[in-house]
C-alpha cells in the first residue's frame, strides 16, 4: 500500500503539470452525467413513475452505480489501457521487476480527473437521500457505502477482463465495452424494471443487481417480509467477483508472450 501511495502521489504531480487541462477535464467530467440526470428527471416528469419506482428512487440508483464507476475509472484505469503496455513491449519491464503485476498495473495510471464524476454522483446521492423518507440507522448507512464499494469492485474486475483478453488480441476489444459503459448505464436504473433474463445475467453472472437492486430494496423498506440480512449482504458478491477475475489473470500472464517492440 506504501508503494502504491507514491505511485499515486508521482502520478498526481504529473497530471497536474498541466493544471488547466486537469481542472477542465474534471469539470466535464463533472457536466457529463449531469445531461443524463436531466433526461431521467424529463422522463420521470413526463410518466411519473416506472414500475413503481419514483425520480428519487432512481436518483439513489444513479447515484450509486456513477460513484462506483468513477472509483473505479480513477484507480484500475492502468487495466483500462493495458493494450498499450502489451502493444509497446512495457509490459516486459513490469514482469522482471520484484512487485506483483497487478499492483504495478494499477498504479501505472491514476486519473484524478474522474474527480469530477464522483463529485456530481456524491451531490445527486445526498439530493436523493433528504428526498426519501428512510429510517437510517448503521446497518443501512454501512450497506449504502458497501454497495459503492463493491460496484467499483465488478467495475474492476471487467476492466482485469478485458486487460487479460490482451494477452492474446494484443490490441483492446471494443466489445468489452458492452458490460463496462453498458453495464453502468444499465444499472442507473433498477433492475426490477428489466426482463427476467437480463435480471438473471447481473445477478447471478456480473452482480450488478446484487450491489445496486437488491440492496436498494433494503434501503427503502421494499424487502418487508423477507430475510432483510440477505439483502444487506448482497454487496459482498461484489468483492467476490474480483477473485476469479484476478484468477483469470494469472492465466493470462502465464500465457504471455512479447511482441519484441
Amino acid at each position: 500500500m506504501k508503494l502504491y501511495c507514491r505511485y499515486i502521489a508521482l502520478l498526481l504531480k504529473a497530471q497536474l503539470q498541466y493544471r488547466s487541462s486537469f481542472w477542465l477535464l474534471a469539470l466535464g467530467q463533472l457536466f457529463m452525467p449531469f445531461a443524463l440526470l436531466a433526461g431521467m428527471y424529463l422522463l420521470f416528469q413526463k410518466f411519473g413513475s416506472i414500475r413503481g419506482w419514483s425520480f428519487f428512487e432512481v436518483a439513489l440508483c444513479f447515484a450509486v452505480i456513477h460513484m462506483a464507476f468513477a472509483n473505479s475509472e480513477c484507480c484500475a484505469r492502468g487495466f483500462d489501457g493495458f493494450s498499450a503496455l502489451v502493444a509497446g513491449g512495457d509490459f516486459d519491464r513490469i514482469l522482471v521487476r520484484p512487485r506483483g503485476t497487478v499492483l504495478q498495473v494499477l498504479a501505472s495510471r491514476f486519473e484524478f480527473s474522474r474527480i469530477g464524476r464522483l463529485i456530481q454522483g456524491g451531490a445527486v446521492l445526498i439530493w436523493a437521500v433528504s428526498c426519501l423518507p428512510i429510517a437510517w440507522n448503521v446497518p443501512k448507512a454501512l450497506t449504502l457505502t458497501l454497495m459503492v464499494v463493491s460496484g467499483a469492485c465488478i467495475f474492476t474486475g471487467l476492466f482485469i477482463l478485458a486487460a487479460t483478453l490482451c494477452f492474446w488480441t494484443i490490441q483492446g476489444l471494443e466489445i468489452v465495452n458492452i458490460f463496462t459503459d453498458g453495464g453502468r448505464e444499465m444499472g442507473q436504473y433498477p433492475l426490477g424494471i428489466y426482463q427476467k433474463w437480463v435480471i438473471r445475467f447481473f445477478t447471478f453472472v456480473i452482480p450488478f443487481g446484487c450491489v445496486n437492486y437488491l440492496p436498494l430494496l433494503y434501503l427503502l423498506g421494499k424487502a418487508e417480509g423477507q430475510r432483510a440480512w440477505l439483502f444487506m449482504l448482497s454487496p459482498l458478491a461484489g468483492v467476490l467477483f474480483l477473485l476469479p477475475c484476478l484468477g483469470v489473470w494469472r492465466i493470462g500472464v502465464r500465457h504471455y508472450r512479447s511482441t519484441g517492440s
